[in-house]
């Protein structure tokens, strides 16, 4: 179809031991549409960041993906050589890492680090970097004073900002976002979420959201996949999976959530 722009079908992957093979991944099938945000829920250790480690073919031994497809736009990505990956990684298909507010060199100023990634994929010239750089900034609500600053002079909630707006200099088409609020209070994870869902309405990129967070999913996706051990349970609009899920774990996920009084706000309108 034409408004899908990530098919995942019949995904497998495993992690290789000493003791054998242990299947991570069992047999996950799931698209994600065009400017679609795309939520993947599940607790620690159910395959939710091997998929988007798959999807980006940046899983390293002993995880192999041992079957299935990964196609965008109809082009199997396990099929592609290296060399070919590399013009997807990051241009199409960009990822913000879990804990990625800690991912930023020390050492460089954050400017440096914008010409690092732009000069790679691009070729871009120290002034185009720095155009884009502060185009970024804006976007992400800092001041471009800041982009000659190290990042130990930016607060988390800050750090975090400029690792998605690094991500979305090179405008990928998808962007997998991997726990990216996990270590934020949730007055900034909440003001972070919103200025997600405010870029992508803007530019319109797809999201692929992965969380643990069931509550904190519903207030940014449209549709939500819920993973149990490796395994895809069940998928659907967020409405649906909130007000009426299908499978037992899903409604233990929403039933470990405290009830506040009062009505909940969702991706599309209020509960």
């Amino acid at each position: 179809m034409s408004d899908t722009l990530l098919q995942i079908r019949n995904l497998e992957v495993d992690y290789l031991l000493d003791k054998g093979a242990f299947r991570a991944v069992k047999n996950v099938s799931f698209d994600i549409g065009r400017g679609e945000i795309f939520g993947l829920a599940g607790e620690s250790g159910c395959g939710k960041s091997t998929i988007a480690f798959a999807i980006t073919r940046l899983a390293k031994s002993p995880a192999w993906v041992t079957g299935g497809e990964i196609l965008l736009d109809g082009r199997d990505l396990l099929k592609l050589p290296e060399g070919e990956m590399q013009k997807v990684r990051w241009r199409r298909v960009g990822m913000v890492f879990q804990s990625a507010m800690n991912s930023l060199n020390p050492l460089m100023r954050v400017e440096a680090q914008f010409h690092d990634v732009l000069h790679r994929h691009t070729g871009a010239t120290r002034a185009q970097s720095r155009e884009r750089a502060e185009a970024m900034f804006k976007l992400v609500g800092i001041s471009t004073s800041r982009l000659t600053d190290y990042p130990h002079q930016f607060s988390g909630g800050m750090r975090q900002r400029i690792v998605i707006a690094i991500c979305l200099a090179l405008q990928p088409e998808l962007i997998i976002m991997d726990e990216p609020t996990t270590a934020l209070d949730v007055v900034v994870q909440r003001e972070i979420l919103e200025q997600v869902i405010d870029l992508q309405r803007s530019h319109g990129f797809s999201v692929l959201f992965i969380t643990h967070d069931l509550h904190l999913m519903a207030q940014l996706c449209h549709r939500i996949g819920v993973m149990l051990k490796g395994e895809l349970v069940e998928v659907g609009d967020v409405r649906q999976v909130s007000h009426a899920p299908v499978h037992d774990y899903t409604r233990k996920l929403w039933n470990a959530i405290p009830q506040l009084p009062g009505r909940r706000e969702l991706a599309g309108g209020v509960a």
